[in-house]
């Protein structure tokens, strides 16, 4: 059964460990992506659709569907249908089949999510990007929102030529891990609001 990204994976360090560069095509070695360049992408990156593999800190996998609109808009849609998490309208909403109880729903500010899904994304903020590092292969920018750096981190791993996000990692406060693999990744697709309402959402999921 899928495990959906709870309050806790999102809100307390968060969307990867670097996995393999193996399961990337073969890419030239090359110095990290300049901050200026990944922001310019980031900003570009309006709609996206694509696969994603979820592995949590207890080694446990799970797979699924990511649909992103910014600003504010993203839904992961977990394949075996027993979970859901929709981001919209400033909120954040994570259905669960296990649960006799409704959506747990909370700001979408408190996580680090909102740094990527905002409206223009910043990187020459003070206190921002609290790391840049390439291994030579990837680039990988540590980011948390730096009037709130309690709501946790967010890691984003990226490959250039062109530059590309390739997944995130999320951190809580006790140090624990979340990672979303992104394949298939496509862009500039068209996604219209429906999958973003989180109200219609909760009238549908039960039914």
């Amino acid at each position: 059964m899928s495990r959906p990204m709870t309050r806790r994976h999102l809100i307390a360090a968060l969307p990867a460990v670097a996995l393999a560069p193996a399961l990337w095509p073969a890419m030239a070695r090359a110095q990290a992506i300049p901050l200026a360049e990944i922001a310019a992408y980031l900003n570009r990156l309006q709609t996206a659709t694509g696969g994603f593999t979820q592995i949590n800190a207890d080694g446990s996998i799970s797979t699924g569907t990511i649909f992103l609109k910014r600003p504010g808009r993203i839904r992961f849609e977990y394949d075996d249908g027993s979970a859901l998490v929709v981001a919209g309208g400033g909120q954040v909403a994570v259905f669960d089949r296990r649960s006799n109880q409704g959506p747990e729903r909370f700001p979408l500010r408190e996580t680090p999510l909102s740094i990527i899904l905002a409206e223009r994304v910043d990187l020459s903020q003070a206190g921002m990007v609290t790391g840049h590092v390439s291994d030579g292969t990837t680039t990988t920018v540590t980011m948390q929102d730096p009037q709130n750096p309690g709501y946790g981190s967010i890691r984003l791993v990226f490959t250039g030529s062109p530059v590309e996000l390739r997944q995130w990692i999320v951190t809580d406060q006790s140090g624990s891990e979340t990672t979303v693999v992104l394949h298939d990744l496509q862009t500039g697709v068209q996604i219209g609001d429906r999958p973003f309402n989180i109200q219609a959402e909760m009238a549908a999921w039960n039914r």
